[in-house]
């Protein structure tokens, strides 16, 4: 409890840290809760007596495509599409990175940790959206191939901070005590170990959810991600780009919608790992000061 009660003082004393979780929490309200009110024919179904209607025309709040679907109705299902691809990966990722790093960074002298944490090192040096096309590739098109595409790709960031994190704890004396009272090594890492490395656990999740939706966009612009008649806001913008300067609005409601999702997501992300490790804080900021890198 006292990592989440940090967690949320954090956020809670941060005005950016807010906008962002405000900017999540509005489209995670508007994407799943919408779909119970929309309903999913009025994304997918054309109507093309109502096609290229402008935002406010003929009772439509943003508008409809050049199929005459409503815009409104594809942004709630696609962002469910978006968020649910997203966060799913995210989840598929952290799972198994979490069990690696607790096991490298506790057995971090054996030959078999070094080895899965060279094999990290190695998925790690590939580039994420060349990582997700291979496994797209393999497996196909679709929703389940994209989540999991996504979550292999967030594996190493995982491990790696959890095996640091591991690391940093391995000789506490809390720890020490509960190898001396004869616990197994796996409670002395559930019950001991893990809840302490919460923090940036967690920060690296709201991190990599940001980056998977907007990585899942960009796989389904490619055409790799759900298939049409299906909503999703990379496909959207993908099927509207021809579009552009006709009516821009086709393409610019979804990049705005994934704007503000990722930028939310980065935004908490940011917010809480300054809050866990100021010092970290401080260095970013005084680096972007100096005009030697710039902000994310």
């Amino acid at each position: 409890m006292g990592d989440v009660a940090r967690i949320i003082a954090a956020i809670r004393g941060d005005k950016a840290a807010l906008a962002g979780s405000f900017a999540v929490l509005f489209f995670i309200v508007l994407c799943l809760g919408g779909g119970l009110v929309v309903p999913y024919s009025a994304a997918t179904m054309p109507n093309l007596s109502m096609a290229m209607l402008l935002p406010g025309e003929k009772g439509t709040l943003l508008g409809t495509d050049e199929l005459g679907r409503d815009m409104l109705a594809r942004i709630i299902w696609g962002g469910q599409n978006s968020l649910v691809i997203g966060l799913t990966s995210a989840i598929l990722g952290a799972l198994p990175g979490v069990m690696i790093g607790l096991f490298a960074g506790y057995y971090s002298e054996s030959p078999i940790s070094t080895a899965v944490m060279r094999l990290m090192d190695v998925l790690l040096a590939m580039p994420r959206i060349l990582l997700g096309i291979i496994v797209v590739a393999i497996l196909g098109p679709g929703e389940f191939s994209i989540s999991l595409a996504i979550g292999v790709s967030t594996i190493p960031s995982f491990a790696r901070i959890t095996r640091a994190s591991t690391l940093a704890l391995r000789g506490a004396v809390f720890v020490e005590a509960s190898r001396a009272i004869g616990n197994y090594d796996s409670v002395t890492l559930a019950k001991h170990i893990l809840p302490n490395i919460l923090s940036p656990i967690i920060v690296q999740f709201t991190l990599d959810a940001g980056q998977a939706i907007l990585m899942a966009s960009g796989l389904s612009f490619l055409g790799l991600g759900p298939q049409p008649p299906a909503a999703e806001w990379g496909l959207m913008i993908a099927q509207a780009r021809v579009h552009l300067f006709s009516n821009p609005q086709l393409v610019l409601i979804p990049g705005l919608c994934l704007l503000f999702v990722t930028l939310g997501f980065n935004i908490v992300g940011d917010s809480l790992r300054d809050a866990i490790d100021p010092s970290l804080g401080r260095v970013s900021r005084s680096i972007r000061s100096a005009g030697l890198v710039t902000a994310r």
